[in-house]
């Protein structure tokens, strides 16, 4: 079996190796797809659906983050069609939450204002919800504000991939779902929270912060994720 795949992306001839993903061919010739839940060092999810491609040949949309590449394959990533579902998507992540940018830590620095920007989303067609969602400020250096939260699961991820404590889950279904930690106990009760921040970092909204920043304070570094990921297979390949 051939080690390197070809096939089509916006008409143009590309090669892949076999196990990559659509996602990390359309990232490697610098193509643009919007993406909240997938960040390079963690699982991908699909969990978000921003990353929707088309598939010729397919009348199912497919993530392009969990969708492995075949020979022959031909890839549309922008059109009208997809044009319309990214913005219904985020159109619903902002109204399922309570966002104010105005007044939130990550202003200037958030994952779902760049992308709202760039997609031409400045206005709702749905209607609010305005739930009523907690704030979880029990961690000294640490809070959490529920308002803000897309459920990308990247703090789960994070904290059970990389940090190895498992200390953050997904309750709930549908629009009750929400990230909890320690079978939801509060956060500052937590017996396996290491405090190392790296939920923190990884957050694409203000959702997870640090106590001390103010408003449009909470820049996010999270480089720091391919080097953990890497560093812990070869310590995993050489037990």
């Amino acid at each position: 079996m051939s080690s390197v795949k070809t096939l089509k992306i916006n008409g143009k001839d590309v090669s892949a190796r076999t196990d990559d993903t659509i996602l990390q061919v359309i990232r490697e010739h610098d193509i643009f797809l919007p993406t909240l839940c997938h960040i390079e060092g963690l699982s991908a999810v699909g969990a978000c659906r921003l990353c929707l491609v088309e598939i010729n040949g397919s009348s199912k949309l497919r993530s392009a983050c969990v969708t492995q590449v075949e020979e022959g394959m031909e890839v549309v990533t922008d059109n009208e069609r997809l044009q319309k579902y990214r913005r219904m998507i985020l159109e619903m992540l902002f109204v399922e939450g309570n966002h104010v940018c105005a007044v939130c830590v990550a202003n200037g620095y958030c994952e779902l204002q760049w992308l709202a920007e760039r997609l031409g989303v400045d206005h709702t067609r749905l209607i609010y919800l305005h739930p009523d969602k907690h704030v979880d400020a029990s961690h000294y250096r640490y809070a959490i504000d529920h308002n803000r939260c897309i459920l990308c699961a990247r703090c789960v991820r994070v904290c059970g991939e990389i940090e190895g404590a498992h200390t953050w889950d997904v309750a709930g279904r549908g629009i009750n779902a929400h990230v909890v930690t320690d079978l939801n106990t509060s956060w500052d009760s937590s017996p396996t929270c290491t405090e190392c921040g790296k939920c923190v970092q990884v957050c694409p909204t203000g959702a997870l912060f640090k106590k001390s920043r103010a408003i449009g304070e909470m820049a996010k570094d999270n480089h720091f994720l391919p080097y953990l990921k890497t560093m812990r297979e070869v310590n995993k390949n050489d037990r």
